[in-house]
């Protein structure tokens, strides 16, 4: 009998030589070999302590922690820097949790990811929601505007903070500045959740002007970083920056120790330091071949008549490759079964859209290969995909229409889901990726709303806020 379970799977996978165009950002033990960390691969197990003497203490670092945090505050040039060892999540949290008082407001953009939604239910915030554009062609989320921003928090000046993604998962940013000078204007906070931008600051750095700029330099007073999405620490590690003196520094490192594990991985705050010596030490040659490697791409999609990249107006982080084949009939779920024929791996598809995130890990060859796949996805349509599934629901209607918010706290009770409709929603509804709430706490879930999940579900998609019994949590 063939052994099954994660270490079979990992196993075999790793064997396949695949080529990564998903997070994490490494791609592999390669970058870690090339610039002399063999060490710490070779001796995995011996690594993974507890907070023995001298390994210091994530809670009240003073000794080699606090040096790992200390080479992230000079690299992102910011006030204080927070090793985080439960993602962006944690970090956000606790931002979150240390800049509104507890029954206070967030202003928060309607798109943003799932841990912002759980630290409204953890310190009873309320929120008030601002709606990114919307790009119609693709049926996807945009910018958030200066504009809204301002309008939210004139009409709720009581509110303490905002919160918005930039990027967003395809690489779409606000123009952070501009949100910044409103913000700050109004005497508030402003949080920046940069989970898939974690690279923009290096950028700026080593190759300025190539990308936008990141949260960091452009205003805003947190920014919370997964540098393990597109950068060389390992999954689940990230940073969280302080860049000015509005955040109090006491309060974020009292929520983060209420909300992270109290036994933090040694091995993930190993590779966060690992990741900033990388980057201080060899950033110039990897950005400049990052940047390189991208114009190569982009350079060679141009002649393969058949493949639209996504072209939306305003700022991108084109690290996010958004990659349309609709044309000749081929939708992002197939394009993605067709890469996988190739050993590419992609990170996420949205209807019409397959979306390739590249990392500081990736070499010359990987943009070949997926070059060369491309050119011949013409006549590959997969026959199990034909007539659709996931790849042919169009989710436009009902992740862009706004939605009020009826009701955020009463009796709750688990409800068979096609008897929903028109109830309040009291367990956010989260098709996952990407983690972005389709129906929130306190809005009305509608007839639209179910068939989607639905049929998403039907097509093996994962929705988070359904039981096993196909119920509802809602506000009666």
């Amino acid at each position: 009998m063939k052994e099954k379970g994660i270490r079979s799977f990992l196993a075999e996978h790793g064997a396949s030589e695949p080529i990564s165009f998903h997070m994490p950002g490494h791609k592999g033990p390669d970058i870690y070999r090339r610039y002399g960390f063999d060490d710490f691969l070779d001796a995995f197990m011996k690594w993974d302590i507890t907070e023995i003497p001298g390994a210091d203490n994530l809670f009240q670092a003073e000794g080699i922690i606090e040096e790992t945090a200390e080479k992230y505050r000079e690299l992102y040039a910011v006030i204080k820097s927070f090793l985080l060892i439960n993602g962006t999540s944690g970090g956000i949290i606790a931002s979150i949790l240390a800049s509104v008082p507890p029954g206070k407001k967030l202003v928060m953009a309607r798109n943003c990811h799932k841990s912002v939604f759980n630290a409204l239910s953890l310190g009873n915030i309320s929120p008030v929601y601002v709606y990114p554009s919307i790009i119609d062609k693709y049926g996807i989320s945009g910018a958030v505007s200066p504009e809204a921003v301002a309008e939210a928090l004139d009409s709720e000046p009581d509110a303490e903070a905002v919160i918005l993604p930039s990027p967003n998962y395809y690489g779409i940013c606000s123009d952070i500045r501009a949100v910044a000078e409103e913000v700050h204007r109004r005497g508030k906070v402003l949080i920046a959740d940069q989970a898939h931008g974690a690279h923009l600051r290096f950028f700026s750095r080593f190759e300025d002007g190539f990308l936008p700029p990141s949260a960091e330099e452009s205003g805003a007073d947190i920014v919370i970083n997964s540098t393990h999405k597109t950068l060389a620490s390992f999954t689940q590690s990230a940073v969280l920056n302080v860049c000015s003196d509005r955040v109090d520094l006491y309060a974020i490192e009292d929520r983060l120790q209420a909300v992270e594990s109290t036994s933090p991985s040694y091995l993930l705050m190993a590779s966060l330091d690992i990741n900033a010596d990388i980057i201080e030490k060899h950033g110039k040659e990897l950005f400049e071949a990052w940047r390189e490697n991208l114009e190569f791409f982009y350079k060679g999609a141009k002649d393969i008549p058949f493949l639209s990249i996504m072209d939306v107006p305003g700022k991108m982080d084109i690290t996010k490759i958004n990659m349309d084949m609709s044309q000749i009939g081929i939708k992002g779920a197939q394009l993605e079964e067709i890469l996988m024929d190739e050993g590419i791996f992609s990170e996420l598809y949205t209807g019409n859209i397959l979306m390739c995130m590249t990392g500081i890990g990736n070499r010359r060859a990987d943009l070949e290969r997926l070059l060369n796949a491309l050119k011949k996805a013409e006549g590959k349509k997969p026959a199990a995909a034909e007539g659709g599934c996931a790849g042919d629901i169009e989710d436009s209607g009902v992740w862009t229409k706004k939605r009020p918010v009826k009701k955020i706290s009463g009796r709750k009770a688990l409800t068979d889901i096609d008897m929903c409709a028109g109830l309040v929603c009291a367990s956010p509804l989260i098709p996952y990726p990407p983690g972005i709430p389709l129906v929130c706490v306190g809005e009305e879930i509608s007839r639209e709303d179910i068939a989607y999940v639905k049929k998403l579900r039907a097509c093996g998609g994962k929705v988070i806020g359904i039981d096993e019994k196909n119920r509802i949590s809602v506000m009666k």
